[in-house]
């Protein structure tokens, strides 16, 4: 992932992608969806073994998903914008933070016990981040020319192919960019008391509901 002020430089050179755009979208797809989070009530909600299976596989996806954006923040803090990251999560995929973050996106609708809203809002989550991806990936080709054409040929973009998994014996991490995705945690944590004050919120009648898988 890349960072950046705009989209091309000097002679027609991409730049880094502006990451706020991609925020942006992220936050009205949020919006969009509030109402259908709001007052879609999932059929699983009051209980059974579909709640309570539901709900802590949200809850164990969302601490994969916090855990996972760390462990490619070690490897990419320090390396970012220098060189083409090949080790541990870059080796199973090109972008492991737009990975971890549409596994948390669908690890929210699972926590709310339902199964549609985990595929809309994982869904709607990992699009954005493709379409992302794929631009950024013009700055890195322009950047890095070959090497990158090389690891893009063999490591797949953002679904993971485990069986390429490489790490050298160290690395050297970016104290300040392990900071900042600390922030990222929390607002991923939020989610869970989030969640907890959605169904009370509907359990207590406060809005008008319908029916959801």
């Amino acid at each position: 992932m890349v960072t950046g002020n705009g989209s091309t430089g000097k002679a027609g050179q991409p730049r880094p992608v502006r990451q706020w755009q991609r925020i942006l979208v992220l936050r009205l797809l949020g919006l969009a969806l509030i109402p259908l989070v709001l007052c879609g009530r999932p059929v699983w909600q009051d209980g059974g073994l579909a709640s309570e299976t539901l709900e802590p596989l949200g809850g164990i996806l969302l601490f994969a998903a916090i855990f996972g954006r760390f462990w490619a923040i070690l490897y990419i803090g320090a390396a970012k914008n220098r060189t083409v990251m090949q080790d541990g999560p870059y080796s199973l995929c090109r972008h492991p933070l737009y990975l971890f973050s549409t596994i948390g996106a669908t690890a929210f609708g699972l926590l709310l016990s339902s199964v549609t809203l985990a595929a809309l809002i994982g869904g709607a989550t990992f699009a954005v981040l493709w379409i992302t991806a794929r631009r950024e990936e013009r700055y890195l080709r322009g950047a890095f020319g070959p090497a990158y054409d090389d690891y893009a040929a063999r490591v797949p973009r953002i679904l993971p192919r485990l069986s390429g998994f490489s790490t050298p014996p160290r690395i050297t991490a970016d104290v300040r960019a392990l900071r900042g995705n600390f922030a990222d945690a929390l607002v991923f944590l939020a989610l869970i008391p989030l969640a907890e004050l959605i169904e009370a919120v509907q359990a207590a009648g406060h809005l008008p509901t319908f029916p959801i898988w």
